[in-house]
């Protein structure tokens, strides 16, 4: 079972009980903690960020409903972190389960304010577990309950105050029925027997602790193929660091200051004035606000180029991480040649189970077990993050796969996470 019987949709255009008023006063707060308490059963809970226009990724509203408690639009801003109020919308909400979609990408801004869930069901997460072929909001929606999510403000500037009406019915239909779809995505779970798997990673991320610090960020600027030179890398790394602290002072998305395209082909072309900085990068499309901080971007190229050599970025980072399985066939055949057996076994085993392979086992960590030629597969995986219901999926067929000495002819899959 992965899907539900075909319905034909209809557009969701506003909330049964209509949107309600943006909450930004203590009375109005305290007001809404009174009318969620009196309700029954879990949470459905949504925050909109400004991603692509502010530098942080707080959150700039926070959408609550639940049966018999009412929905609610609670603007943060005026209330800050920590403040005394999400503290008692914390306990309210540990009382039972949060419901959120794509969870790990607003538990950082509902940790920040002060939420933080105990019990967690995520309706992405769980839709890939369950196998559905789309597990968006608006896909599962459609196909589940029948409605259709318009999604054109889901990249605005949720900054700006006060925000349009249109944009609070868009905020409020996020969660008006995520509680329903929640029911249906835990029954299609329970049907196929994964309930457990699923509630085990929602348990894990809720357990994961905060992602450490990138090291060398601005190696992940885009474009970075282009690059051939180290003294290429200086710019960039140089450009990037500037434009970072200026973006952070001044919270505002890096790249609505100079784009990544741009510190690219300023790497490979470095201008030393003016003229030469708009001859650079008309090509692509020279961007007014880009001049903004010409002299900035001027210095930070020239304190680059006149870095001496030994003080150049090496080409790839150092770490001890293990290389990219695109080389393992030439420079190292006997890892190669179990990794392309496991590989194969594990994509066979997550179609047999109709679930993402990623979501299976995480393939770094297949990559891990590999490249260790490991004697404990299923300690190992533990010890690599693997849950204990994917070791016991996954743990034989690695196990085998690792005594193989001649590879599997399959062709290269075209992205590695290095």
């Amino acid at each position: 079972m992965t899907e539900s019987p075909e319905v034909v949709a209809v557009p969701l255009l506003a909330p049964a009980a209509g949107t309600p008023e943006v909450i930004a006063s203590e009375r109005a707060f305290k007001a809404a903690l009174t009318e969620l308490a009196k309700g029954d059963g879990p949470f459905a809970v949504d925050a909109e960020r400004a991603s692509g226009y502010k530098y942080s990724a707080r959150a700039y509203l926070i959408q609550i409903k639940r049966n018999g408690g009412g929905l609610h639009l609670i603007d943060p801003i005026p209330f800050g972190p920590g403040h005394q109020l999400f503290l008692e919308l914390n306990e309210l909400l540990n009382s039972d389960e949060v419901i959120l979609h794509a969870s790990t990408q607003d538990l950082p801004c509902l940790r920040e304010i002060g939420i933080n869930p105990k019990l967690l069901f995520d309706t992405e997460l769980g839709g890939r577990i369950a196998g559905l072929p789309r597990v968006g909001l608006g896909p599962l929606l459609e196909a589940h309950l029948g409605v259709l999510l318009a999604k054109e403000h889901s990249a605005v500037d949720w900054s700006v105050r006060p925000l349009p009406p249109e944009w609070l019915i868009y905020a409020a239909l996020d969660v008006e029925l995520l509680i329903e779809l929640r029911d249906i995505i835990a029954q299609i779970l329970l049907a196929t027997k994964k309930l457990p798997w699923a509630e085990a990673e929602f348990a894990a991320i809720l357990a994961a602790p905060p992602a450490a610090p990138r090291v060398d960020p601005w190696r992940r600027t885009s474009g970075m193929h282009k690059i051939r030179k180290r003294s290429q890398l200086a710019i960039i790394r140089s450009l990037w660091n500037a434009r970072d602290e200026i973006a952070a002072t001044l919270d505002i998305s890096p790249g609505k200051l100079l784009s990544d395209n741009a510190i690219v082909e300023l790497a490979m072309n470095p201008p030393t004035n003016k003229r030469e900085f708009d001859k650079v990068l008309r090509p692509i499309g020279l961007r007014a606000s880009w001049k903004e901080n010409l002299e900035l971007w001027l210095s930070a190229i020239a304190s680059a180029v006149a870095l001496p050599e030994n003080e150049y970025p090496e080409m790839r980072a150092a770490g001890d991480s293990m290389p990219p399985t695109k080389i393992w066939k030439e420079r190292f055949p006997e890892k190669y040649a179990p990794f392309t057996h496991a590989r194969a076994a594990v994509e066979a085993r997550a179609a047999e189970l109709n679930i993402p392979v990623e979501n299976l086992i995480a393939p770094e960590i297949v990559r891990k077990l590999v490249w260790k030629l490991s004697d404990d597969v299923r300690k190992d995986a533990l010890e690599f993050g693997a849950r204990p219901w994917q070791v016991a999926e996954i743990a034989e067929l690695v196990a085998a796969a690792l005594l193989e000495r001649e590879p599997l002819v399959v062709s290269e899959p075209q992205a590695e996470i290095e």
